[in-house]
């Protein structure tokens, strides 16, 4: 593999930094190798994500160190249910996405070509600060997927780990192994995205393949400690057959096994599926109840109200042990140590004592440096 030995900044635009997962094909074209869509360019072109493109004969990432905005919300709205409940994150992206979704909910940053879009830069020292700052417990690379920005997300995780802050990624887990391994093993949590469960469906709508992801839902199970929650967003006539779910829950338990918290989240029109139309309630909980019947443990409803469907439930004797409405947590009865304080059965997760206090705000806020 012809690569750099380390990721280098350019001096003339900090932006821009060498990347370590490339070759050079023989027509001299070179290959980006962080995902398997497997961008193949000549100098001055860019990848699909577009924040990664080909220059001086190598990829360079062009986006180090900018975003397209930060914001501090509840942990809960990752989703992660089970990953420090109640405490707040840092979220930020970039731009660019290495996925062309046509349902895509954060279109005007993750489809943009506009470097504009960028307005707002820190680096990851200063984002480490800056959670450290305000309270915030994570930082979550969000909006749009950091494999894209990979090198600017490790760096920061590196920086927030450091100052005793913890690392979410908010992704769709598509990436290829080496590349992989690396980025997690700088993250403490993920959400991955798993859009469908069939091949048609990610080809079809999202330019992309199922078997990559389902490889990194089985990479982050088996090989790493990375705290992991799955969402679907189910989308009326695309993905929301009971057939589908059923497939799709019986390969999570067999796979992942029960306890990997699993959210179904509610589509709403948007970029170009307007022809679609929202899901309706029913269809979110009849889905959970497919995924329970198939013996996860953790299953919820997303971007509908439903405290039932919101709510964590003790797999051993049944209580509600997180009582959540929307973001705001309502009731907790786990034991410092994360069991239930009925039963004493371990609820799955990353607990640490008490619930955090931040609730439903989300506060948006700018950390620009230059």
């Amino acid at each position: 593999m012809d690569t750099p030995a380390t990721s280098v900044r350019s001096v003339a635009d900090p932006s821009v930094m060498e990347t370590r997962y490339w070759h050079t094909l023989e027509d001299g074209r070179v290959q980006c190798d962080v995902c398997p869509r497997a961008c193949k360019l000549r100098d001055g072109q860019r990848g699909l994500c577009f924040v990664r493109g080909a220059a001086d004969g190598a990829i360079k990432l062009f986006s180090y160190g900018r975003s397209s905005g930060f914001c501090v919300d509840p942990i809960e709205k990752k989703p992660l249910n089970h990953f420090l409940p109640g405490t707040s994150v840092l979220s930020f992206g970039t731009a660019g996405c290495n996925l062309a979704c046509k349902f895509c909910q954060n279109w005007d940053m993750s489809k943009s070509r506009e470097m504009d879009t960028l307005a707002d830069s820190a680096s990851p020292e200063a984002l480490a600060a800056a959670a450290r700052r305000l309270g915030c417990a994570s930082i979550a690379f969000t909006y749009n997927d950091p494999v894209v920005f990979m090198e600017y997300a490790i760096d920061t995780a590196e920086a927030c780990r450091a100052a005793g802050v913890r690392s979410v990624a908010v992704t769709a887990g598509y990436m290829c192994e080496a590349p992989r391994r690396e980025f997690y093993r700088h993250m403490d949590a993920a959400n991955v995205d798993l859009k469908a469960f069939t091949e048609r469906f990610y080809y079809k709508v999202c330019g992309g393949e199922l078997a990559p992801v389902l490889e990194t839902l089985e990479y982050l199970r088996h090989e790493t400690r990375v705290w992991f929650e799955i969402t679907t967003l189910l989308i009326p006539g695309e993905n929301d057959s009971d057939p589908e779910i059923d497939r799709m829950t019986q390969w999570i338990a067999a796979k992942l096994g029960p306890d990997v918290p699993l959210h179904f989240t509610a589509f709403h029109p948007d970029w170009k599926m307007l022809d679609r139309p929202r899901t309706p309630p029913a269809t979110l909980t009849g889905a959970r109840r497919i995924a329970l019947a198939n013996g996860l443990h953790f299953v919820y409803t997303g971007n509908v109200h439903d405290v039932a469907g919101g709510s964590t439930h003790c797999p051993g004797c049944g209580a509600c042990v997180i009582e959540r409405d929307w973001y705001q947590l309502l009731s907790w009865k786990l034991t410092n140590s994360g069991a239930c304080d009925r039963c004493g059965t371990q609820i799955s997760g990353r607990f640490a004592g008490a619930p955090g206090k931040w609730g439903a705000r989300r506060v948006a806020v700018r950390l620009t440096e230059r």
